[in-house]
This record gives C-alpha cells, structure tokens and sequence, in this order.
C-alpha cells in the first residue's frame, strides 16, 4: 500500500482530494485529473443566484428623509424594504483626502453582522472631514466637501457622486440592492416584527394626519390593510422557501446556514466611464470585461489547479478593489467584505434624463454618454463601500493607500532574483546549486527549500537525514551575502509527537467545525488541523514559533513562505474549509473565508518582526491574500504552467495587482507545472526580470532547469537578463521607497502616466516601469521583432542597449531576436543603476552608481535616487538620502530631496551618460562645495551620447557638472 505522505508528494494542489479518499476508504491509488468543474459557477451559488435573478428597478428599497440625521462629517438615514418592513442604516461619510464611505446594516439584527474588524483590511478607522448640508427636501438631501457633492435621492434610492458638477460614482441605479436580513428557520418572527412595524407606522400616520383625512371608506382601507398584510407573509414565506436559503449541497458537501440567507449586494455604476480595471485575481486581461454572457467575476480564494487563461473563475486571492479611467479622471471603489463575492460588470449608457437635472453636461452634442455598470454581491457580512474620488491615477492610488497600508519598503534582497523549485533534494544539492550559480557567474540572492525539507510535513522542523545541520547551511549561503526561505503551511500534521499541533489543539486554538470540535481536513502531511488565524492570540502564539529556540536551526538569514494558505483542503469543498467552519467568537468561515491567508501571512511576518526585536525588515511571500496584504510581504499568481499564454497572462495579472495595491507581485519563471523549452524559458526570464518579484520555480516532476544547466547560448541570455536586473536594483528601490510614501505601484499600466491617451486603456501586453521604463516582453513562440507602442506626444523613447531614439504618441516595429528583451528610457527621465555585478545584492551596496540621463526633446530630465542600510528599519528614524537629479540647460545637479533624511554612505558617482546632446560639449566642469575641477567625457554623436567617466564625489554630496 502506497503512505500517504508518498501519495501526497506530487502537488497538484486540489486534486489530492480525489486521491486521498480513494486511499483511505479502498487503499488503492489512483490519479485523475481535475477541471472547472469542481468549483462553483454562479448558478450553483444560491445567493448568486437569487441575486442575479433580480431585474434591474426591482429593489424594494426607499429612503426615510423623516429619520435623516446629520453629522459634521456624515449623515444617517433609514431604509426601508416595502416588501418586509425590514429597516437599514445608511451611513454616509466624507472621508479625507477626496474619498467617501457608504455603509448599510441592519438597524435591529437578531445576531450582529459580521464586520471586518479595524486595524486588518483598514490600517486603522478612516480620517474623516467635514461635509456640508448643500440642499434638503423629503425627496432628497445634496451633501458636499471639497469639490464633490453626493446626492442621496428617497424613492427610487440612489446615492450619486458628482464632481465639478459631473456625475462619476452612483450607487444603485438601476435598483439592485438587495439585503438579505437574518432570521430564524420556521418561525413567524420575522414576519410578526414586519407586520407590527407597519401597523405601528400606520397607527402614527393616522394619528398625525389632519381632521377629515381618516377617510370615509374605512372599512374598504381596513379590507385592503389586510389584504396587504396578507401579501406580505406570502413574500416572506416565498423569500423563505427558495431552495438553498437554509442549507444547500454541493458535490456532497453540505453547508449548513443557521441564520440563514445573509448576502448583501447592490449596483455600482461609473456614468462616463468605459474600462475598469483590479479586483484581482483572476487570469484575464487587465481591462476588465463584461460578464452578460458569462460568470461574474469571482472573489473566493481557492487552490485551483492548472487554472484556465481568460476566465473569471476565482483563484488563490482577493482584492475587492475597482478603478475606472476615462480621459478626464481616475476613480475607484474598495468593497470592505471579506466574504465570497461575484461582481458583474456590463456596458451600458448613462441616464441624461436624470444627469441633465444635474447638470447640462450633453449639451452641444447628441452622442450617448458611456457608463459601466457593476452589481456587487457578498454571502454575507454588511455593505461598506469605500469611494475613491481621484481625480488622478496617483490620488486613487493614495486614497487606497490610506484605508489599507502601502508595500513596507522591503530588504533589497526581495528584490533581487531568488532560485526555487519543489524540491532541493537535500544538503549538498543546495551546496552545489549555489556553486554553479556562482561557476557561471549567475548573480542571485535567495535559494527556497519546499515542503520534503521538513519532517514529514511538519512546518519548524527539518529533515534529520536530508537536513541534518540546517544552520551551517544557511550561514555558508548566507556567507555571500545570500539568504534562505523554507516553506511553512497553516495546516498541520495530527501528530501528537508534533510540537506546533499538541501546543495549538491544547490551547483550543484550532479551527472549528460545525459542532465546535477542532476541524480534521486533508493536506500534505495527510490529516490535518488549522490554526484560527482570525484571532489574535492566535496570532501572536503563531509569531513565538519564529524565535530561534523554537525554530530550531533557524537563524537571521532564513525567511517564509506560506503557501496553501486559502486555505486549501484537499478534501474540503471546493479545495477549501466547509462554509460553516467556525473561528474567533462563533464567526462562520463564511463571513471571512478571504482573510484566512491575509492573517497567515501577517501572523508570520510578525514573527519575523519579533525574533529581530523589531529591527530587521521581513520577507513573506503569500499565495493567498486580501486587500491590505501588501503590508506584510510579497505574493505571486500560484500554480502557472510553462506554456506561451501563460507568460504572456502574467502581465495583465501583475498589472491588476499592481492597481490594487499588492505591488511586490510576480509569477513563477519558466511555469511551475511541464518544461518550458528553452526559447519559452529565456523569454520568461526576460520578461520577469523587469516585474517586481522576480523569482523561478518548478515543480517537483519537472526537469531541473536551472539557469546554468540551458545550452550555452540560452544560458549567456538569461545570465545577462538577471544581471539586467541587479543593474537596475538602484531603479527598483527607490520606486519601491514612493511606493511605501505614496502607494504609487512601480509597475503601472500605460494610462496612469497618459491618462488621456485612449490607445493605452486596454493594452496590457507593455507596461511601463515608474514612469521611466517601458517594457514590451516577447511571449510568443519564434517572435524575433514586436510591434511597440510608444506613448507621449512630442516625446522621445531610448532603447536602454542601444539608445537609439523612438518618437512618442506611435507604434513602431522593433526588432527583438532571443538576445533582446524591448526597453525603453523615457526622454526627460534619469534612472541610477550599478554596473558592477556581484553575487548578490548585498555585495553591491558599497559599489558606485551610473546614472542614465536621457534627454527630452527641450534638453532636460529629471530623477530621484533612494538610499539607506537596506535591511532595517533605521530609514524610518531618518537615517536614508534621498536624492533629486536634475538636467536642464547642460547643467546637470544632485541635490537633497528631503531635509529629514540623514544618511552616511560610502556609495559614489562612477559614470553618468547623458543621452541625446545635440552639440558636443568643450569642457565639463564638477563643481562641489564651491570647488571646481574638470571631467574627462567621450561624445558619440550617433545619438548624441556623452559619458562623465569618474566624477568620483559621494553620491550623498550636493553638485553639480556644468557642460559648456
């Protein structure tokens, strides 16, 4: 009989459920593959369902202007269901820097609604700021602050956005709200507090109204009272009966629901607006497309295996996160629920009837106004909708960054290129890939071990055989300057001889199932349990295991990954827990499902935090996550397939991440699953060397693939595609250092940075860099030239090897044999880079700097450079430089660009090449601290190329060149 752990050594993620129970109940093996079918479709989602069969204007929803009440920074209102009588709040509020929040809960539920608790998703309560009473009738109140005003109208209930007299958000437009409010099975309770509530309104209407208006047909209203009393427990017992309310059944698995239907969904539309973009993840295009004829799009993390390309399936996170763009203006929208969620999105024109009422914005003109519509819907938890008013690309991102945090400024060595694969066999097998990295001068900064380092699958232990003296091995790694990362899962091994698990079950701080016994699911070590991450205890204990006499062979250079954190169970529904698992405080798993592998990850970053006593920065990377998920670590787009599509879905998948805030992102290089050929493999690392998290895996049945072991030619390419990159981790840093001050994402779809230039809203297939670089990857099979758009009227693109110059604002045929990856410079733009390539980033800090200045059309550019220890969190107390370049009238200057930063470096100036001079200079003088001395410089006038060899100053120091 095949072991379990044997069986379960092929990772094929979900697919072990199969395998498992066949071995457990007939102790045979057996392998199939998997499909789309073994997740849901909308269909087989009852609240989904019940949702999307809903008819646009069918919302029974109106506004009680009698109970408005209003704040200095928000107001509150009743809703009411006309159906049932049920009552919700809605609270508006004006949020700072240019955003709003709309929340809806049920104003007397008979159990609290679940609510992402502050400080997770949200960095902490959102900062508020005055608004004001504009406007105020029964039928409607106009809010405003700043340049906005939100309309809230009664009957028909919307909420409109307006800016500039513009409408940009509304919310239920076409009457979609629909709010699924708790009750009790089998029981009138519900539809006894319906009826009391309207005879009660009732009662108080006639005693308030005036003499004679009692009517003189009292018997006929007193009849037709009844009659709609009648009609009403006909609907709440209609509501009751649809099938799937109560409990529902899928694949065998059922889901019990003791409160019953508890969704929560409601329209969204985006008049003017014709591409929208984020709510990741999902292996599609970056502009997101209309789901008339399809599924919606899925938020529901899952381990789904050999995921399919262009589909709305849900994967492994979620980020419920919206931006819109149109030539005028970006805005977004952050949905704050952490339970399974489908968003349709359809094309559609704008209402002129109501938006001419608002303001004459179609005058002059008879073409129909564009408008996206989305329809939100959530199983469960409360509406609260966050709303990002921009006007820019950069103000969305920072509005965002506000509610949910910004990428820490991760260690440099994140940033670096790290070699993976599952597994490295053993000791001497990671010995001698470092070696060969090294023989074949392969810089590189981090090597992982996967799941067969462990003792049988149990995370903080190492194999005795295998691993026997795990911390001389990380310090002879880490002897170059490189570091390590292991593997550690949520789940864990039912083993009472396993420490983590004896610690958790006895302290209760297991999952639990339905009936409050700690959960038992199947994972890599066979039966397994799962820590309640949603608690902060939890948390915290989870933490101590990183310290070093917990972690036993441990040490400062080994980091984390957490993988299958979604949390995937191969025997679960779905490849996960059961819905109505229970965590922290009796929530269902279903209020939270999406949060799972954000608190893992956060869990052990906080790990990492506490064994260096807060000082040292970490590295986590995470499969799953949520919004906010970007301040603890690194993600990347999970199980991919060493396939042409699947290298090419990389840039739209990491583009969409990248607009919703998880910016240190990037896919496995070469396809975790099947052998890439060599052409596909020295392609992918091309591409993956200019993508924010660059790192290459395999899986376990896979060919090595190592970057030494490629036929020569191949080997030379993909050697010099990762020594691009350690060129360019000055670049990457200091991106990554605005990217922590402002939540701009280093890398950025064309738009953000033109935003008026339609030809960029749907392209996806190039990407720009800050806004310096612009990327065209090859991801097509024998491609030896691409056709490369280059934005920017009057603008001037550089190749980064060659330099020769492309003109903006056209697409220009650009010849790419194997050896070359398109990228280009921006003119006007000045990027610092290191020439001096070591074995590793951390070799390099001491190593002087080249900076590329390429000029644009008028002469000038301008850069920034970012500097500190690299690795602590020192920057922080001002110990860093920051540096502003600058070129504008042959006259290059560095200066400070920050009066707080206070840094000592032994970094200096080697080169600076100065790219489009039109006239070859006589003389180019240094000028520091008034002392003047000359340069040796050489001119190419090909493309008007000029090289500063040896400036020789401390990159910290204030001066200048002058070029006469």
């Amino acid at each position: 009989m095949v072991t379990s752990e044997n069986l379960l050594r092929d990772r094929l993620g979900w697919r072990r459920m199969f395998v498992v129970t066949v071995l457990v109940l007939l102790s045979v093996t057996s392998v199939i593959s998997v499909n789309r079918d073994n997740f849901k479709t909308c269909d087989q989602s009852g609240f989904c369902k019940r949702h999307r069969a809903m008819q646009p204007g069918s919302s029974p929803y109106v506004v009680l202007m009698d109970t408005l009440k209003v704040m200095g920074t928000s107001v509150e209102v009743q809703l009411v269901n006309r159906k049932n009588n049920i009552r919700l709040l809605l609270q508006v509020s004006a949020v700072k820097d240019n955003s709003a929040r709309v929340k809806i809960n049920e104003m007397d539920p008979i159990k609290k609604r679940y609510e992402i608790p502050v400080g997770d998703a949200l960095v902490g309560e959102p900062k508020l700021q005055d608004m004001k009473v504009l406007d105020r009738s029964d039928k409607s109140i106009t809010l405003g602050f700043e340049d906005n005003k939100i309309l809230i109208s009664s009957e028909p209930f919307r909420i409109d956005f307006i800016n500039k007299e513009e409408p940009i958000i509304s919310i239920n437009t076409q009457a979609l709200l629909k709010f699924e409010h708790y009750r009790k099975k089998d029981s009138p309770q519900g539809w006894i507090e319906g009826v009391t509530s309207w005879f009660s309104d009732r009662f108080r209407a006639e005693e308030q109204a005036p003499p004679g208006e009692e009517g003189e047909n009292k018997e006929d209203e007193e009849k037709k009272e009844e009659e709609n009393v009648e009609e009403e427990k006909k609907e709440e017992h209609k509501e009751e009966e649809e099938p799937s309310m109560w409990e529902e059944t899928y694949k065998s698995f059922p889901d019990s629901k003791p409160h019953g239907p508890s969704s929560v969904g409601v329209d969204i539309s985006f008049p003017g607006f014709e591409h929208v973009y984020g709510i990741p993840e999902h292996a599609d295009s970056m502009a997101l497309k209309t789901t008339k004829s399809t599924d919606p799009y899925r938020l529901f993390n899952l381990d789904v295996f050999e995921y399919e390309l262009y589909n709305p399936m849900a994967l492994y996170g979620s980020v419920p996160v919206m931006l819109a763009h149109n030539e005028k203006r970006t805005v977004g929208i952050f949905w704050h629920n952490a339970a399974e969620t489908w968003i349709d999105i359809s094309s559609n024109t704008a209402d002129k009837n109501f938006f001419s009422k608002i303001a004459d914005i179609v005058k002059g003109g008879s073409n129909e106004i564009p408008q996206t519509d989305t329809r939100w819907i959530s199983e469960s938890g409360v509406i609260d909708v966050f709303v990002m008013l921009g006007p820019s690309a950069h103000d969305v991102f920072y509005q965002y960054a506000q509610l949910t945090g910004t990428t820490n400024l991760p260690p440099l060595f994140a940033v670096s290129y790290h070699q993976c694969r599952w597994n490295y066999n053993d000791q001497d097998d990671v010995k001698n890939v470092d070696a060969m990295l090294d023989q074949y001068d392969i810089p590189y900064d981090v090597i992982w071990l996967d799941i067969e380092h462990t003792d049988g699958k149990k995370y903080f232990t190492w194999d005795n055989d295998k691993f026997s003296k795990p911390e001389e091995m990380i310090n002879n790694v880490a002897s170059k300057g490189r570091k390590m990362v292991t593997i550690v899962d949520p789940h864990l091994k039912r083993d009472d001889n396993y420490q983590e698990y004896r610690e958790a079950r006895d302290k209760g701080y297991m999952v639990k199932n339905k009936d409050g016994n700690d959960y038992d699911g199947w994972c890599w070590p066979g039966s397994s349990s799962w820590p309640d991450f949603s608690n902060p205890e939890v948390r915290k204990w989870w933490a101590s295991k990183f310290h070093y006499e917990d972690y036993q062979g441990s040490t400062p250079d080994l980091f984390t990954w957490n993988d299958m954190n979604e949390p995937s169970v191969f025997n679960g529904p779905e490849i996960t827990f059961h819905k109505d698992v229970l965590h922290h405080e009796g929530i269902e798993n279903r209020d939270l499902h999406n949060m799972y592998g954000f608190y893992v990850q956060q869990a052990t970053a906080e790990g990492q935090l506490l064994r260096s006593d807060n000082k040292e920065r970490p590295f986590v990377l995470t499969r799953a996550f949520f919004a906010g998920s970007q301040r603890f670590g690194a993600v990347w787009t999970g199980d991919n397939m060493a396939e042409w599509g699947h290298l090419k879905i990389a840039n739209p998948m990491l583009l969409s991440l990248n607009l919703a805030g998880i910016t240190l992102s990037g896919a496995d290089v070469g396809g975790f699953f099947k052998n890439p050929d060599t052409e596909l493999l020295t392609r992918w690392y091309q591409a993956a060397a200019f993508q924010p998290y660059f790192r290459a895996h395999a899986h376990i049945d896979t060919k090595r693939r190592e970057p030494y072991l490629q036929p020569e030619e191949n080997m030379k390419i993909i050697r010099n595609a990762i020594r691009a990159r350690y060129s360019y981790l000055p670049f990457w840093y200091t991106l990554f250092y605005d990217g922590e001050t402002k939540g701009v994402p280093p890398m950025r779809p064309l738009w953000v940075e033109y935003p008026t230039d339609k030809d960029t809203f749907s392209m996806d297939d190039e990407f720009l860099i800050g806004s310096s670089l612009l990327v065209k990857p090859i991801t097509e099979a024998g491609q030896t030239g691409t056709q490369v758009y280059f934005p920017g009227e009057g603008q001037v693109w550089y190749d980064v090897e060659t330099f020769r110059p492309y003109p903006g604002k056209q697409t220009t045929y650009v010849e790419a044999p194997l050896s070359k990856i398109p990228v280009f410079q921006r003119g006007g733009s000045i990027v610092p880079r290191k020439l001096r390539i070591r074995r590793s980033s951390s070799l390099m800090v001491h190593d002087p700097f080249t900076l590329i200045v390429c000029l644009d059309r008028k002469g000038a550019a301008k850069g920034s450079l970012y500097i500190d220890d690299y690795h602590t969190f020192n920057y922080r107390q001002g110990e860093y430089l920051l540096r502003d370049f600058s070129f504008d009238q042959n006259e290059f200057r560095s200066q400070s660009g920050d009066q707080f930063g206070k840094f000592t470096t032994k970094e200096w100036l080697e080169k600076i090449v100065v790219v489009g001079l039109r006239t070859e200079p006589t003389k180019a003088v240094l000028k520091v601290k008034g002392e003047e001395s000359s340069l040796q410089w050489e001119y190419n006038s090909q493309y008007g190329q000029l090289i500063i060899r040896k400036p020789g100053v401390n990159i910290a120091s204030d001066f200048s060149i002058k070029l006469t």
